[in-house]
């Protein structure tokens, strides 16, 4: 089981910048993919952004170039570094980890995941 403890979100007007922390315990392997996924009201969970152990990222197509995921494995923390936010970026931010086939937002869905953080609220005005 692994344990996700997110901080870091918060509310920031348009073109602003939050950076989100994941911080990860428990039994992890080289095959575990972590990353963050969001939900805004009313809307399915979507992946924005994932990380594998070898720091391959992938990104959501509206948030390339904006967003940057990254890990430090010292702490075994991942952070979301979002810039240029704009009001669509709005919604609980969930970090979440699990081995999966390809760790790519293009090839994963949210409910392949197991385990979850408590989200935090990024709120775009």
């Amino acid at each position: 089981h692994v344990q996700l403890v997110e901080s870091g979100g918060g509310s920031v007007q348009a073109g602003g910048s939050l950076r989100l922390s994941c911080a990860v315990s428990g039994h992890t392997t080289r095959s575990t993919c972590i990353g963050w996924f969001r939900q805004d009201t009313g809307k399915e969970r979507e992946g924005v952004a994932l990380i594998d152990s070898d720091g391959r990222t992938s990104y959501e197509d509206s948030v390339q170039g904006r967003f940057t995921i990254s890990q430090d494995k010292a702490t075994n923390i991942r952070y979301l570094q979002m810039d240029n936010l704009k009001p669509e970026d709005t919604g609980m931010y969930y970090c979440a980890a699990e081995v999966v086939g390809v760790c790519s937002v293009k090839h994963v869905r949210w409910y392949e995941f197991n385990n979850w953080g408590q989200g935090t609220q990024v709120t775009v005005s």
